[in-house]
């Protein structure tokens, strides 16, 4: 599966900016180890040479950089590779790079932690807040998984859309800020899993959040929500191995 999948399709395969180029290869550097933790990027005159780019694109480039809290620049030292710890996790280019690199049980693990904390309640808060349009694009959005043209890349898309309409029909704004984390889990599972025949019928157990929604059953939509988590999650990691976490 192409790497920036779910990006491609909403910028519609546009030319990244020469910004974007260098705070994505530097950002995976960075998390791919190829920058360890603690080291000092290489200085400006490299940098400048290594991506034919002016100065202020690349001082741009650190500073995005070090909002996602990756580096910090040291006066006389120059630009460190900060401890993990202060990595923003819910960035989504910070998850990407890390899926990029390659990720463990553990990270997985998580992820699908966080999302289980979080995506079953904003479906709760759906089926109380919605409004009949927003009801009825979860629904189409259901139906949609069931097509048989679906490809594993566009497949992966119709999922992504799903799940960011229920954080968007939550009318919470802090659900919506969990985007990115919800684009990085399903992206994640579809580059590990199976193709499109192997992912079971994604619109049937979506459809169960969407009917609980319909009825305004707030608890049968967070626990349709819950399940379509869990089955995600041990499709990837193996329900044996996964059941402890649960």
């Amino acid at each position: 599966m192409r790497n920036r999948l779910l990006e491609t399709q909403r910028a519609g395969g546009k030319t990244r900016t020469s910004h974007a180029q260098v705070v994505d290869d530097l950002g995976k550097g960075i998390v791919s180890g190829s920058f360890p933790i603690g080291s000092i990027l290489p200085g400006d005159a490299e940098l400048l040479q290594r991506f034919k780019v002016s100065r202020t694109v690349l001082r741009e480039s650190m500073k995005t950089l070090a909002a996602k809290g990756l580096v910090v620049p040291r006066a006389r030292v120059g630009t460190k590779v900060t401890e993990k710890n202060r990595w923003n996790m819910f960035d989504s280019e910070v998850l990407t790079w890390h899926f990029e690199s390659g990720v463990d049980r553990e990270f997985l693990l998580h992820l699908y932690d966080i999302r289980l904390a979080f995506e079953p309640f904003a479906a709760s808060l759906v089926a109380e807040r919605a409004s009949a349009d927003e009801i009825e694009a979860l629904r189409l959005l259901a139906v949609d998984m069931a097509s048989s043209d679906h490809t594993t890349d566009s497949l992966a898309v119709a999922d992504l859309r799903f799940h960011l309409a229920v954080a968007e029909a939550s009318h919470n704004p802090f659900m919506r800020t969990l985007g990115s984390l919800i684009e990085a889990a399903l992206v994640g599972m579809f580059r590990m899993s199976a193709p499109p025949s192997g992912f079971g019928d994604l619109s049937l157990t979506h459809m169960r959040i969407v009917e609980a929604i319909i009825s305004g059953d707030g608890p049968a939509a967070r626990l349709a929500m819950e399940a379509v988590i869990l089955e995600g999650r041990d499709r990837i990691l193996g329900t044996p191995a996964t059941a402890s976490r649960k």
